[in-house]
This record gives C-alpha cells, structure tokens and sequence, in this order.
C-alpha cells in the first residue's frame, strides 16, 4: 500500500505539466495502475490458498517491483523534462514582461515630454493670437492704434500671465475679448524686439528655395530668446495650411493702394510653429496669387510690388509700430523706399528696415514708371544713387533700391567674407555694395536641430551624442543592413545627397571614385528633382560596383539614417543653404567634404580673413582642404584623432539658434540706435 501511495502522489503531481506526447503519458498511468492491481490481487490471492511456492512468489514481485521502478523512472524523467520546459517559458515570459515595461515607461516619457512641449506651445501661441485679435479689432474699428499699442505692450510684457487670463480666447467674441483686455495690468515691455518679416516664403507654408526655411528657422530661434516676430505672406492658392492653427478671417477688408486706387483685401491670421502669421488676399487682383507656381511670371514686378504695398497698408492701420521691418531679396525691396517716402509719418518713425539677400543673381530691372502703380515718384527714384540701374541706366533696379533704402542689409552666404562678396558675387552691384558697405553683414545659414540632433533622432536606431558615440557604429551597420552592403562598422563609407539647385557634376563624382580605395562604401542619393535623378541614374550605370549604392527615391528616415552611417559626406559646396548638408554633416559626426572638378583637386575654397563667418572660419580650420582621399587615409592611419575630431566638430552648434541669430540680433540692436 505504501508503493501504491508513492505512485499515486506521482501521478497526481504530474498532471499538473504539460506532456509532450499524452497518449504515451496515459497509456504507462495506466500500465502503472495495472500493474498495482494485479499486484494486490495476486498478493490476496497467495495469502488465502497457500498453493504457490515461497521462492515463486519472490521472484514475481522483485520482477514486477523492478518494472514499476522503471515505470516511475521514466514518469520522473519526463516530469523533469516538463519542469525545465516550463521553466524556460516563465523566464521568456519574465522577459517579455520586463521589456513591456520597458517600453510603457519609455512611452510615458515621451508623454511627459509632449505635453510640457505642447502646453508650452499652447502657451506661446495663446499670446501670439491674442495679438493678432488686437490686430483685427482696429481694423474692424472697435479700438485706435493708440489704444491697440497700449494692448500690444500690455501682453508681450505679460507673456506667462496671459496664458492664465486669455485661457478661453477662441470662445469669446471681439466685443466680450476687448472689454477684458480694458481690464488686463498693463505690464512693462520686455527688452526683447518686435520683428515684423514682410516674404515671399515660409516653411511649411510655402516653399521653393532657401527663404522658406530661413524666414522659419530664424524666427523661430528669435522668438527663444524673448523676441516678438511676426510674418507677412501673400495667400497663394498652392499654400500648405495643415500645420496652421486658429486659421481666421478678420471680418473686414483691408483697401489698398495700387495702380491709382484703393484695391480691397481678404486679411487672414494663424499661428505656424509659435509665430504669427499674416495672409493678404487680394480681391481685385485676385489671379495675382492664384497660381500654381510661386514665382516666374511676366508680373512678377506687379504681384509682389502690390503684396508689398498691402503690407504696408496693413502694418499702419492696424496700429502696429515694429522695431523692425524684415524684408528679403527684390520681391519685397521695394518696402524700403515705400516705407521712407511714404510710411514713415505713419506713425511708424521708430522703424527701422532690414533687407536681407540670399543673392544678388536675381535683381529685377523694369521701367521706371512702373514705381508710380505702388504710389512712388519714379522721377524722384530713377537716379545713380537710388534705383538706376547701373549698366541699363533707363531702368530702375529693385534689388538696388532695398540695399539703398534699408537701414542694414544683411548677406546670407557661409563661406565668403564680405569683401569677396562684393569684389566676385554682386552681379553689378559693385558700386552700390561698395558705398554702403559698412551697414552690410554676412550671416551663414542654419539647420532646425529640433529635427537634426542624433542624441535624439527618432529614425535612428540608437541615438548618440558627442559625449557618447557607441550608437554611430550601430547606424552604420543599420545602414549597411538595409541597403545590402557588407556589414562592417570599421568600413569607411561615404554618403552624398545631390540637391535641387547645385550642378551634379557626373565626371567629377566618376573621378572622386576613382580614385577612392575600393574597400570603401557609397551611398548615393537624389531629391525630387528630375536633373538630378537623371544624373543619378547615368552615375549608375558608369559606377557598377558591390561597394556604390544609390537611392533616386528621396527618403525621408533613410537621409537620416546616411547622415548618422556616414564617415564622410560629399558635399557640392559648404554653402548649402537650401538641404544644410554640410551643417547636417558636422552634427551627426560625418566629416563634410566639399567636392570640386579643380584639377581634381576635391576641395572649396575657404576664405581665411577674420571678417568672415564663425562656420567659414571652423571649416577652414578642419574640412576646407580636405580631399576625400585625404578624409579615408586619415580616418584609417589616425583613427583616435579623427574621433576627437569629429566630438569637437559635434560639439559645435551651427543651427539657426546660433551665429545666425546672433548676427541679426547684432543688426536690430544696431538698428535701434540709428
């Protein structure tokens, strides 16, 4: 009985694991079970006849005992089989839990963080429509400019406290708005600026070139360090409006000079990434902006002369009084003599203007009498020292009348010093460039790092930062992985993004492989441009090799991936305004290399005189004559210095945030003492 005990508890004990095999599993329980029945029935059976023989009777039961042990042996076998089995399953469970957690702690960081960012930016854009709502209350006519002006100082100098009183302003209406504002303290104004930028582009709005993310990316940086900045856009039909919040009409027309008479105006407002943003709509002149292209038109002179007149019109009788009026390029020059022969006595006197140039290659030469369709005296203005074009004399200059007529006029170019700018780069606005010279500056272009920052990129697969490189090598195996190149991080591979404006130069790419040692990798990729696709697709089939790859379909995740993967980045010049490639580059750790058809000599020149740019200057100093042989050899003979070289360009920051935003605040604090 004690045996059939032991092999009941085992048998019990067992049920509660899962079998491999359960007909196997049942059919010994059952054998088992048998074989204790006949035991006991035999045993019975022996004990009431005493017929069989003492020895007969031993030898049967050390028999059946030694087959039940067997049995039970093989039961605790498997139970043991059983109990790792589901051991293995609690730890892969205890695994996947743990990750679990992992993840849900990581997603309500992320949360966390989304929130703060959101209420912040709730918060700012609180203010900036609470400005915007004072704008269309004096052109409907519930208030003055005086009182507007009091308004306008009461909230920028309460910035925090507006969030708290104005919680609820998309629910009231301007009447029930206007008599809490008669009631909100009036605070003292911050030392910060009001920018009001009067463009033609503006990210994500509208873009085609470089000004969109300029207008955007310095805006933005200036209103992080307490400045007030506004911008001014026509509403072309093409106008990306997804990432604008609080679009509205103002209910009332906005008339306009133009062609001797006063034109009506749809006026629309928004806030886009935290500014304020104004949309004029003409009503007569309707088809000005109701196209597909932004610009390239035979009227371009009368579509953005006209925009410019109602911006103007606009910033008067709305009561505003900027610090500054931001103007950029020929389209919107002509502020600059509008505002000094006509605005000024608006009640605009302590404005000043400052026009910023992406380059003089575009200028804009018309007839003069065509000034008088905005309201200027062509007679007063075509003369050398104003508008006169200095090779076609019987016409007027736009672009030279913005230089004349702004207080600074501000250079965006990266690499060259003023003096080169004017001596090789002004298209025939030498002379001009030469006379105003000391109100002119040199700003390079930046990059969003809110966007483009590997320590927390969202498409990389392990973030990195100059402090911790260990994700780099992790990017570059990802990058070889997903394009089918040999996995190997000590690889040096180099990356090249072609771009919409610059030449891709095939001869010159073919002689940069050439003469590149074959170990290393690249990756190739186009935009949406056709040219440049076309010119991808022909470096296709001259370049064959296991080591070259090459992606026409822009991508997004995949270009940041090539930033973090690359050791090198190709780049057709330094200055880069429009993809900021070789800003880009020096984030995330890859050397930028700028490729030149010079006698094969794979280099930019960079100019060396101090009145230069902080970024021209550094690239000088580390990149600037670097071949790209030159780049591969260095990276495989000094490896440990090419890493310190790389944290220290890491370290750097060239975002709009920084020399860029500097250079213009230098300019409007210039500007305020003129």
């Amino acid at each position: 009985m004690k045996m059939e005990s032991v092999i009941n508890s085992t048998i019990l004990s067992l049920a509660c694991f899962p079998k491999s095999n359960p007909s196997i599993h049942h059919q010994k329980t059952v054998k088992a079970r048998r074989t204790v029945c006949c035991s006991l029935s035999s045993s019975s059976s022996s004990s009431s006849k005493n017929s069989n023989s003492e020895g007969d009777a031993n030898g049967l039961l050390k028999e059946e005992e030694e087959e039940k042990y067997n049995d039970i042996w093989l039961l605790f076998k498997e139970a043991q089989q059983n109990i790792l089995y589901l051991n293995k399953l609690r730890l892969v469970a205890v695994e996947e839990l743990n990750k679990a957690n992992r993840e849900k702690q990581l997603l309500l960081d992320k949360i966390q963080q989304l929130e703060a960012v959101n209420k912040l930016g709730n918060e700012q854009s609180l203010w900036r429509e609470l400005l915007l709502r004072i704008d269309s209350m004096v052109l409907t006519g519930l208030i003055d400019s005086a009182e507007a002006s009091g308004m306008r100082k009461a909230v920028m100098g309460n910035k925090f406290s507006v969030a708290l009183v104005f919680f609820d302003i998309r629910q009231k209406t301007d009447a029930e708005l206007l008599a809490q504002l008669r009631h909100f303290s009036v605070g003292s104004r911050k030392n910060g600026f009001h920018i009001i930028q009067i463009c033609t582009e503006m990210e994500p709005l509208v873009s085609v070139g470089s000004l969109s993310s300029y207008v955007t990316g310095l805006s933005k940086a200036l209103q992080k360090k307490g400045h007030i900045v506004e911008v001014i856009l026509p509403k072309y039909a093409c106008l990306d409006l997804t990432e604008m919040q609080g679009l509205r009409e103002i209910e009332a027309e906005l008339y306009s000079y133009f062609n001797g008479q006063l034109h009506g105006n749809r006026i629309w407002t928004g806030i886009v990434h935290g500014i304020g943003v104004t949309l004029i709509q003409p009503l007569y002149y309707s088809s000005f902006f109701d196209r597909e292209r932004v610009y390239g038109y035979s009227d371009d002179f009368e579509r953005f002369t006209y925009f410019s007149r109602a911006s103007l019109d606009y910033i008067a009788k709305s009561g505003k009084q900027p610090d500054v009026l931001h103007i950029h390029n020929w389209e919107t020059a002509i502020v600059g003599p509008l505002f000094w022969d006509i605005f000024v006595k608006q009640g605009l006197g302590g404005t000043r203007v400052l026009l910023t140039c992406h380059g003089f290659d575009s200028q804009c030469l018309e007839q003069p009498d065509k000034l008088a369709l905005c309201g200027l005296d062509p007679a007063r203005l075509h003369r050398p020292d104003r508008l006169q074009d200095h090779t076609m004399t019987h016409l007027v200059n736009i672009l030279k009348g913005g230089l004349v007529y702004s207080n600074k006029v501000v250079m965006v170019q990266s690499i060259y010093s003023k003096e080169r700018i004017i001596n090789s780069f002004s298209h025939g606005l030498e002379p001009t460039l030469a006379i105003h010279k000391d109100k002119l500056l040199v700003s390079p272009c930046g990059f969003d790092n809110s966007t483009w920052d590997p320590s927390k990129d969202k498409f990389l697969p392990k973030n990195y930062s100059a402090d911790d490189l260990k994700g780099k090598s992790i990017c570059k195996v990802a990058l070889q992985q997903q394009l089918g190149l040999s996995k190997n991080s000590s690889t040096v591979l180099v990356g090249c993004i072609s771009t919409e404006s610059l030449d891709f130069d095939l001869n010159n790419q073919k002689a940069v492989w050439n003469a590149t040692p074959k170990s290393v990798q690249f990756i190739f990729m186009g935009s949406k441009a056709t040219s440049a696709d076309g010119a991808l697709e022909y470096l296709k089939k001259e370049l064959k090799d296991e080591t070259v790859r090459f992606i026409n379909k822009y991508d997004e995740a995949l270009l940041h991936l090539i930033f973090a993967g690359s050791d090198i980045i190709l780049c057709q010049s330094f200055h880069d305004p429009l993809l900021q490639v070789p800003l880009k580059a020096l984030k995330y750790g890859a050397a930028p290399v700028a490729v030149t058809s010079n006698e094969n000599k794979f280099r930019h020149f960079v100019d060396r005189e101090q009145e230069t740019t902080r970024f021209s200057r550094f690239i000088s100093s580390t990149f600037g004559y670097l071949s790209l042989s030159q780049a591969v050899d260095e990276i495989k003979n000094s490896p440990s210095k090419w890493k310190q070289k790389m944290v220290d360009a890491m370290a750097k920051d060239f975002s709009w945030n920084a020399e860029c935003c500097d250079v213009h605040v230098s300019a409007y604090t210039a500007l305020k003492s003129l």
